[in-house]
């Protein structure tokens, strides 16, 4: 656990006001049905039964200790339009009414779970609406005549509206939101090389002031899968509260993407002819002009290369001063005879160690390294690290205009962060703490839920009808 660990808090107003608004659109698409009868002598058809408008005016979002997500409605209103036909003796009447319904109170629980593939799932739904009072006005020529039926019709009204809200907002969570949800990948493709898991690794944990959610956060090989890193870092621990979201990343998750790329056969490269600097080629000619003499005076024009080979996955350390990667090559200093298999002249173990800074960009996080140490030392004889010492600084040289822009060119593409379309970070802070990175953000909807779901998903209309 603790491998990529965000945390989401209520610290403003975004999503409370999303939520709201999303719930504004639900029950503003709620159907009534068609209400018929006879009171006395009355007789009555109620059709195009309209909500004109909502104002959740006292509406919280709150998180619930071990229970799930509140959404909690008081002493809110709602105004009807709906159409009437009435009969009375032979007198026949049609018109519109206008009702408002005032102490509104929805109180509505969401209880989020992780599902077989690892996404995060609404599981269930507790809904308990009421509403307090309605009243009705009649308009036309016989509306004052008619008063008497508002009472008997608005109880009617509301009590069919109380039993819409409800399976509205049921349907809304369970199958529209958890449509959007199922969108979100949990495994997916990086580049050609690798791809990352966000799968859930247990059930969300709610807390009174946040909900906590541990993704595996592991990247792997595209071609060996179930090749996996044992992991050895320590848990993220989040104490911010500021922001909205904050993304806790441990040591393992920028391992388990530099041990993908290892095993993936990136870290390795052969620098020759035009991708030689020409003064680190003719330091290597001078320094192994003997040994190529030994081998074949014939060989002395030869070209020569570089092969870089990464020895072992990289490592990396993060403190609270920043983060480095430490990386150990192999280096085989090669001449190539025309026509016939590279001979090797040379063979030394580089030892390199980057720094590492991580950003975050809307949704996209992307490492820049910089190199940081160099060393390099003979693997034949100590007596040959004494030779290899002018060749330090052309080497050095060499990896900032080589072998740096290559792990920046895979790393700097970054990897982006599974959020629903629409929804982007903004605000983004990253600190550094022992064995951890913390990225804190803000939310911020570029779309709202409603539209978020019909982005994803055809969402078909409701139908509720008795």
């Amino acid at each position: 656990a603790g491998l990529m660990k965000p945390s989401l808090y209520f610290c403003n107003k975004v999503l409370k006001f999303e939520t709201q608004k999303f719930v504004e659109e639900e029950l503003s698409n709620i159907n009534m049905p068609e209400m018929k009868g006879k009171e006395g002598r009355f007789q009555y058809t109620i059709t195009d039964v309209k909500i004109t408008e909502l104002n959740l005016t006292h509406a919280d979002l709150q998180f619930i200790p071990e229970v799930g997500l509140l959404f909690d409605v008081q002493n809110s209103s709602i105004t009807l339009s709906f159409h009437r036909r009435i009969l009375y003796w032979f007198f026949y009447d049609t018109g519109n009414i206008n009702a408002s319904a005032e102490g509104v109170n929805i109180n509505t629980i969401l209880n989020l779970i992780r599902d077989d593939d690892g996404r995060l799932k609404i599981n269930n739904i507790t809904c308990d609406a009421r509403i307090d009072k309605m009243k009705a006005q009649f308009s036309g020529t016989l509306g004052r005549v008619y008063d008497f039926l508002a009472s008997f019709l608005t109880s009617g009204m509301r009590f069919l509206l109380n039993q819409r809200i409800c399976p509205a907002l049921n349907h809304a969570a369970l199958v529209h939101v958890n449509s959007m949800l199922e969108t979100i990948p949990v495994r997916t493709e990086v580049d050609q090389y690798i791809g990352i898991d966000y799968s859930l690794i247990d059930d969300p944990v709610v807390t009174s002031r946040s909900l906590d959610m541990n993704f595996r956060g592991m990247f792997f090989d595209l071609s060996h899968q179930n090749d996996t890193l044992v992991n050895y870092a320590v848990d993220p621990v989040i104490r911010e509260y500021d922001r909205m979201v904050y993304l806790a990343l441990s040591e393992f998750f920028f391992d388990s993407g530099m041990f993908s790329y290892f095993t993936a056969g990136i870290f390795q490269m052969d620098i020759v002819n035009e991708k030689m600097p020409k003064d680190l080629e003719m330091l290597l000619r001078t320094t192994y002009f003997g040994a190529i003499m030994m081998l074949n005076p014939a060989l002395v024009e030869a070209p020569l290369s570089l092969q870089l080979a990464v020895n072992s996955p990289p490592k990396t350390s993060i403190k609270t001063s920043g983060a480095t990667v430490v990386m150990t090559a192999i280096v085989k200093v090669m001449v190539l005879p025309p026509g016939q298999p590279p001979v090797q002249l040379s063979s030394m173990t580089m030892e390199t160690k980057f720094n590492a800074k991580v950003s975050m960009k809307g949704k996209r996080l992307a490492v820049h390294a910089d190199l940081r140490r160099f060393k390099i030392f003979s693997n034949q004889s100590a007596l040959e690290s004494l030779a290899l010492i002018p060749l330090q600084a052309p080497l050095k040289t060499m990896l900032q205009m080589s072998v740096v822009p290559l792990i920046n060119n895979w790393t700097k593409r970054g990897v982006q962060i599974p959020l629903a379309d629409g929804m982007d970070f903004i605000e983004e802070v990253v600190e550094y703490h022992n064995g951890f990175i913390v990225i804190g953000a803000n939310l911020h909807f570029s779309k709202g839920l409603r539209e978020m779901i019909a982005g994803n998903t055809e969402m078909e209309p409701e139908t509720n009808t008795v």
